[in-house]
Formats: structure tokens, C-alpha cells, sequence
């Protein structure tokens, strides 16, 4: 990647649309030799699916531990495993978890929250078993958990008793559904855990008190999701370990408490999203009282385990990050007044934040440059890269610079988007011809696009696409009232947006309309899906294992998400009818182009049978179909040979459909039916 942080300068772009709507601008790249002329999707780009796989790793959850600093690598080039390593005072790094073990839990299938460290011991869940391990400095990883059906997560060091404190997801149910609850294990004898809070669906962030004679916890039920609702706990641990006096301190069914944690005072801090936006809350006696109240998002939605986005550096200090109109803002406060000072940083997202006396660390990122864990003085401002997610060099006259749109959609409303411009030093389309787009349909759906720098959207731009990260209503980021467009609504609010961004696009004069893709994985599958069963506005897709049956789904997919399905469509079973209507499977008479599918043949979230279902009713009604499934993944590809194979092959497919020939020399994918 390029070390330069500097940005391409843009060019406005005049438009049609009212001036209440952002409008996205054209980039431009320094001053180059003229480029050659050549048709959209058919230039020469440096940035090869090679090249995103060989070195683009997957950086989270760093930690302070003494004079260490830890955090996680996901690396694709060692079968997508993820590996736990280790900066030393001497700025050396090195890997903690051995060969053969892989730093991830499936407590709610997306993990998160799988390694404590204390004192350099480790303890953390192994992949393949999920059994938890310890493991000493200079020594083995040892297991002290047993074999069998128990996956833990989210743990919290208990220093006085010796013991772990964390999320229990129990799979001995006999086909049941799995039973959540908080277990203490005792570091000493191991054990699946004694049981120290139960009897809700879902549990999350058991966080102590400094003292250790405080618990508090995160507890939610069927059918809410962590954003929907959630209640905060706080109890008192006897002399026992047991948890004694719970108290219910904030949440209920319509908010959602995030990230509960105790200052080094004792004072517990938490955010919520009561006022319409997640902001940051303390408890102040018997009262609850803002820290900060803004119209921004102190947190986001709670998918993972681990997540954080405030800490503090003393009793008096905390630091915390929010994010409003597309950028990070880092601020720190003083406890005692409130008092507010800003510190700058370039980056335009922040997470998993940890601080501690005069020093932060988290992950940071930017448009134009890959993401990192930095390290940040909090005396001078200034910031360390202890490791970028690349080191891959490329030349800024290949990059396309996201910029924030804003569209006019459905009932009067505006959503949100990022727009990339096709970019490449070295061509030019012809002056009569207009790029092909690719839209973009995140996952979650609640979730968000970001505008982190990410080689696979610079792929597509970089040889003559434009693409537009469609932001719909239910995305995260934008407050709760936005977040609340989709309840009942999934499949159709998602689809407006996607087809209104690229009409929009394509007004500005910026996209060829009759060459129009979409795509998406997982709930951003399931939205291709209906915008290709229920309207005509694209002339291509390609689902990553992407929903098409909500019937299905509702009876084979993961406790976690088991429920989601009654906020984004309607309760069940009583609206059954709903689901069989927005099911793509069910409107087949709609599919009137072509779609790829690629999928992994152990997703348990979303499994095979969801894109296989498709491909057979398209294959039959004489569509052009392909279907690429990839052995050994999971939900979200994570070995390198298969990201590089879906991103190649998605590629092939629009090239065959709209008919131009790449300059890469890609491995053909069977299309049936063309």
C-alpha cells in the first residue's frame, strides 16, 4: 500500500438534483502522461486479486498488557485463521498462538471476544474445538475447559479469585436451542464453568469493578436484537463469587445499552441510544447522567464481541471516539467538569479503542491508505503504526477517493452513500461512453459501508468501474431513527435506496444505465436478490451467500439471529405470508438477468442451501446462472485462494454479461445458460 496519506484533489460535478443532495464529485489524479483511451472495464490495474490476497490481513482487538501491547491478525494466506501476536518495549513483533491454533470463537457465530491476557498469560478459544486454552509465557497453548458442545466468549480477568468471567453458549441442548448464560471458570481447576447469571436468551461484556465487588453485564431477550433492546445489570459478588443484590440500572425493549464499564473510581459508564443517537451515559447514585449528548454515534451495532469505543487513561481522564458525517472524532474528557478537548488524528474511523494513563490504541482508518493499529501519545498527539493491514505499495493515480453522497429516495427521504469514480493513471474512457457501476448492498443489514480504504472496491474502480456503497435505510451510523426505516420493512426500503443510488448516479452523468450491477453478501445478498426478483433496474448480479428463502432461514439458522427476521419483516409465524412475499425464490418470474453465486459449504448462518435453491429455479427457467461453492468456509471468506477466486470471478461474470474484455488473465467460471 501507498504510504503517502495524501488525497487525490476532486472536481465537482454539476448536477441536475436539488441543492439539498451532495452531490459526488469526479476524481482526478496528479498531473500524468496523457492516458490511453480505453474502454470501461477493460484497463490494466496494478491492484490485482493477487496482490489483496497475498498481503491485506484483518486487524482487531488490541490490548495493553504491562509494557506489551496485543491484538489480532486474520490472515488469509494461512487459511483465514487468526493469530493473536505481541509488540514488545523494543518495538519487536511477535506472533503468541502457535501454528495450528486459531484465536476465534462461535459464540453467536461472529465471535469476537475470544483472548484475555493478563500478566503475558493468555487464555483464548481455539477454532477448531472451542475449548478454552492457556497458555504462559514461553510455553504451550493447554487446554482448561473439556471437550464438548461449550463455546465462551468475552471474558474479563477476576484478579482476587483466580478465574475468568464470561459468555457461555451451551450446545448440549439435544437439538434444542443453544442456552446462553455467564459462567465464572476457575483458572486453576478449569471446568465448563460454574453458572453465575442465567435465565435470559443472550448475555454480553461482563465488566468488574476495580475493586472486584461489583459485576456488570448486558442481558436481552427473543426478539430484539443488541441494537433493538438490551438491559444493563449491576449486581454485588459475596465473598463467595456469587452474584448477589442484581439491580437493573438502564435499557428495556425500545434501547439499546452498549459497552458497559467501570471507571478506575468505580463509577459504571455505559452508552445508550435513548436520546436517538448512541451516546455516552454514567451512573450517578440512584440517576443516570450524560457524559456526552450529540447528535453521533458513540458506538455501533453489537455483531461482535470485544467491540470499544471509549476508556479511561485515569480517575479524572477519559477518552472516548465518535463518528458523525463520515469522519472519527477522538475527545478526551475531564470526569470531574466535562470538560471537552478534541485531539486530531487523520483517520476517518476509529475502533476498538483501549486507554490507558497517557497512551491509547486502536484500530484507525482512512480513504486512502490501509488500516492500522495505532499507537497515540496523548501529551504530544503524535502516532505510532505499529502494523498497517498492508504494506503493499500502490500508486495514488490508481486510487478512487470515496466521497459522502446524499440521495433523494422514497417518501421524500434522503439516504446515504459513498461514490468512487473508476481511476487509472494510465486510461481514460471514450469520450461517448459512460462506465459500467457496480452497487454496492452491505451485510447486517444493520450495519454500515465505511470509507476505510479497501483494495477490493479499488479493484473495481481501478479498471474502469464506478461503484457506489449504498448506506439504506437501516444502516448503522446515522442515528436510531434512520436505523428504524428498515423494521418491518427489510426488502423493500433496502432495494428503494440501492435503485434510487444509482439513478442517481447515472442523472449526474456518471454511470451507463443500461450496465447497471448490484451486489452484496450475506443480508447484502438477500438485497441483490430482490432487487433483481422485484425490479428491472440492474442487468446483472452476484450474491455472497445471500438469503432467498426467509422460510428457510427462520428454521436453519443460529440462535443469535433466530429472531431478527420479526423486527425486519413482521412477527412470526403470524405474518408468514410476509415472508413467503419477499422471499426472491418465491418471485422467480421477476429474474430477468443474469446472477453468480458464491458460497461457503459450512456457513451455518447462512447455509448452502439458500443459493442453491436459487441456482436450481434460475438454471430451470433458462437464466444465465453461475454458482462457485467453496469447501471448508464459513460465513465470510477467509482463506485467500477463495476470496481471490470470488472477487476474479465476479469480475469474469460482468465481463462475459456486458461484454468487454479484461486485461487481467482471469480463470473462466462456467455460466450456464449464455
Amino acid at each position: 500500500m501507498m504510504h503517502s496519506r495524501a488525497e487525490s484533489p476532486q472536481q465537482p460535478v454539476s448536477s441536475r438534483q436539488p441543492s439539498n443532495h451532495t452531490k459526488p464529485p469526479v476524481n482526478a489524479t496528479s498531473p500524468m502522461p496523457q492516458p490511453k483511451t480505453a474502454p470501461y472495464g477493460t484497463w490494466k490495474s496494478p491492484i490485482t486479486s493477487d496482490l489483496i490476497v497475498a498481503d491485506v490481513i484483518r486487524l482487531a482487538e488490541p490490548a495493553f498488557d504491562g509494557p506489551d501491547i496485543y491484538w489480532t491478525e486474520l490472515r488469509p494466506t494461512e487459511g483465514g485463521r487468526i493469530v493473536l501476536v505481541k509488540r514488545m518495549p523494543d518495538g519487536s513483533i511477535v506472533d503468541v498462538t502457535p501454528p495450528g491454533f486459531n484465536v476465534r470463537t462461535r459464540v453467536h457465530e461472529y465471535g469476537g471476544g475470544a483472548y484475555v491476557v493478563r500478566d503475558g498469560d493468555v487464555w483464548f478459544s481455539q477454532f477448531d474445538d472451542q475449548r478454552v486454552y492457556h497458555q504462559g509465557a514461553e510455553a504451550d497453548p493447554v487446554p482448561i475447559t473439556p471437550e464438548g458442545q461449550f463455546r465462551f466468549a468475552d471474558g474479563v480477568y477476576d484478579v482476587s479469585r483466580g478465574r475468568i468471567l464470561c459468555v457461555r453458549e451451551d450446545h448440549t441442548t439435544g437439538g434444542g436451542e443453544a442456552v446462553n448464560t455467564l459462567v465464572a471458570i476457575d483458572l486453576a481447576q478449569g471446568g465448563e464453568g460454574e453458572v453465575i447469571a442465567a435465565g435470559c436468551d443472550f448475555y454480553s461484556n461482563p465488566r468488574l469493578s476495580p475493586d472486584g465487588t461489583e459485576l456488570a453485564w448486558l442481558e436481552w431477550d427473543h426478539p430484539n436484537m443488541p441494537w433493538d433492546g438490551t438491559r444493563l445489570c449491576c449486581a454485588r459478588i459475596d465473598a463467595n463469587g456469587g452474584v448477589r443484590e442484581i439491580r437493573h440500572i438502564a435499557g428495556g425493549p425500545d434501547e439499546s445499552v452498549l459497552q458497559p464499564l467501570f471507571s478506575p473510581d468505580g463509577v459504571l459508564y455505559f452508552i445508550s441510544d435513548r436520546s436517538g443517537w448512541w451516546n455516552l451515559y454514567r451512573r450517578n447514585g440512584t440517576k443516570d447522567e450524560p457524559v456526552f449528548q450529540k447528535d453521533a454515534e458513540f458506538a455501533g451495532p453489537a455483531w461482535v464481541f470485544g467491540l470499544s469505543n471509549y476508556g479511561f487513561c485515569s480517575e479524572e481522564s477519559l477518552l472516548c471516539v465518535y463518528h458523525a458525517a463520515g469522519a472519527a472524532h477522538l475527545t478526551r474528557a475531564n470526569t470531574r467538569t466535562l470538560e471537552l478537548q478534541e485531539l486530531a488524528t487523520p483517520f476517518t474511523s476509529i475502533g476498538y479503542l483501549k486507554a490507558r494513563d497517557q497512551q491509547a490504541v486502536f484500530i484507525g482508518g482512512t480513504p486512502s491508505a490501509p488500516s492500522q493499529v495505532a499507537l497515540m501519545d496523548l501529551n504530544s498527539g503524535e502516532i505510532a503504526t505499529l502494523r498497517e493491514a498492508s504494506t503493499a505499495e500502490v500508486d495514488p493515480g490508481f486510487l478512487s477517493i470515496p466521497q459522502p453522497i446524499e440521495f433523494p429516495t422514497e417518501n421524500g427521504q434522503t439516504a446515504h452513500a459513498f461514490y468512487y469514480a473508476p481511476v487509472n493513471r494510465d486510461f481514460s474512457g471514450p469520450d461517448d461512453e459512460r462506465p459500467p457501476l457496480l452497487v454496492r448492498s452491505h451485510g447486517g443489514p444493520t450495519s454500515a459501508a465505511t470509507r476505510d480504504f479497501n483494495l477490493a472496491i479499488q479493484y473495481w474502480t481501478s479498471r474502469g468501474f464506478a461503484f457506489v456503497d449504498v448506506n439504506y435505510g437501516g444502516s448503522t451510523g446515522y442515528g436510531r431513527a434512520y436505523r428504524n426505516r428498515l423494521r418491518g420493512n427489510w426488502g423493500v426500503i433496502d432495494i428503494d435506496d440501492c435503485v434510487n443510488a444509482a439513478h442517481y448516479v447515472v442523472e449526474q452523468g456518471l454511470a451507463d444505465p443500461e450496465r447497471l450491477a448490484i451486489d452484496g453478501g450475506s443480508a447484502g445478498g438477500y438485497t441483490t436478490l430482490c432487487a433483481l426478483a422485484f425490479r428491472d433496474d440492474f442487468a446483472a448480479g452476484a450474491s455472497l451467500y445471500g438469503l432467498s428463502d426467509l422460510l428457510v432461514f427462520v428454521d436453519d439458522t443460529h440462535k443469535f439471529e433466530s429472531r431478527y427476521l420479526d423486527s425486519l419483516i413482521g412477527s412470526w409465524p403470524e405474518q408468514k405470508n410476509l415472508y413467503r412475499e419477499r422471499s426472491p425464490i418465491n418471485a422467480l418470474e421477476g429474474f430477468a438477468c443474469p446472477v453468480v453465486f458464491f458460497q461457503g459449504d459450512e456457513d451455518e448462518i447462512v447455509p448452502p442451501n439458500q443459493s442453491e435453491l436459487m441456482v436450481d429455479a434460475l438454471r430451470q427457467r433458462g437464466i444465465p446462472v453461475a454458482y462457485v461453492l467453496f469447501p471448508g468456509e464459513q460465513h465470510g471468506f477467509r482463506k485467500a485462494d477463495n476470496i481471490k477466486r470470488a472477487l476474479d470471478g465476479e469480475f469474469y461474470f460482468f465481463s462475459r454479461i456486458f461484454e468487454f474484455e479484461p486485461a487481467d488473465d482471469l480463470e473462466p467460471l462456467e455460466i450456464e445458460n449464455l
